[in-house]
């Protein structure tokens, strides 16, 4: 990739996550110049590649903090989404997205990659899945071109959604599951993610797209789980309780794993919805990408563990 790959001056928000951490070293194996940005720049320490980027310090709800982050820069990765913090987490992360555009249209920025989420836009989403395309939304209002990948559950150690099914399946013998352990998902595996974000660099065929991704097969939450168990060989039972709330969920999934409430729940809220893939254009443009099973993406998620 980094023989053919045009050299772009990128930025990357979001370092700190999950999805961020781990696309900065990709990049730079693809021969990008790199700026990292993060509210809190002591929150990179002893990551493996901060001698081989720029750091800014920036925050997306400060507008003002942004020019500096985004001069330059020709392509930049938008990679943030708040949880916590209250009710309200839908409306700042839109906002954030609106000065994010603003600043980026102001300093000359070309094009931004976004990962929202999946879901079908006249369905009745959670506020979490819509907060997510709603934010492609607001990225777009600037007129720079967007391209906006959207996918479900990530499978890979440290994914929160994919961790969340991991703690549930190794704490919990019996586990008394709501009617959402029976909805439709397409999980993908982290390492085809990274590959649609740093690929879409070079495939201008993405540039202002919606590209819907997912993984090789079509499950359930009730599937994975007992998958991922499959692959870690215990033994587990499930019993569907239709009144399980997701505010109980939510605490449910507190008591059991290290998640905290207030991030399950509206997690939680989303697993009423499928997200499956429905538009097939991933793999026109990104045909050497080749979607693996839950299997395949949970054997290497276990091998990182």
């Amino acid at each position: 990739m980094a023989n053919t790959m045009t050299t772009h001056t990128v930025l990357v928000t979001g370092v700190t996550g999950y999805i961020g951490g781990r696309l900065v070293p990709l990049l730079l194996e693809a021969g990008q110049r790199v700026r990292v940005m993060a509210r809190d720049l002591t929150r990179l320490e002893g990551r493996s590649w901060l001698e081989q980027v720029e750091m800014v310090s920036g925050d997306v709800l400060q507008p003002d903090t942004l020019d500096k982050a985004l001069e330059g820069i020709e392509v930049a990765y938008y990679l943030i989404h708040s949880m916590r913090g209250g009710e309200n987490f839908h409306e700042r992360d839109i906002q954030a997205a609106r000065n994010f555009g603003v600043a980026a249209q102001r300093q000359g920025v070309k094009r931004i990659i976004y990962l929202g989420g999946l879901g079908e836009d006249e369905s009745n989403l959670s506020e979490h899945l819509r907060s997510r395309q709603q934010t492609g939304d607001a990225l777009r209002e600037a007129g720079i071109p967007v391209t906006e990948f959207r996918a479900g559950v990530i499978v890979g150690s440290g994914s929160l959604s994919f961790e969340m099914i991991r703690y549930l399946t190794e704490r919990v013998p019996v586990m008394i599951c709501p009617r959402w352990v029976y909805t439709r998902i397409q999980p993908i595996g982290i390492r085809e993610t990274l590959d649609y974000l740093v690929s879409a660099l070079a495939t201008p065929e993405s540039t202002g797209r919606i590209i819907e991704i997912g993984g090789a097969e079509v499950i359930t939450y009730r599937d994975m789980m007992l998958g991922y168990a499959k692959a870690r060989y215990l033994r587990r039972f499930m019993i569907p309780v239709p009144l399980l709330t997701p505010r109980l969920s939510s605490y449910w999934v507190h008591w059991v794993t290290p998640i905290p409430a207030d991030i399950a729940r509206p997690l939680i809220e989303g697993l009423r919805n499928e997200v499956i893939v429905r538009d097939s254009s991933a793999r026109e443009i990104f045909p050497n990408i080749q979607p693996v099973s839950f299997d395949v993406a949970v054997s290497r998620a276990l091998d990182k563990l």
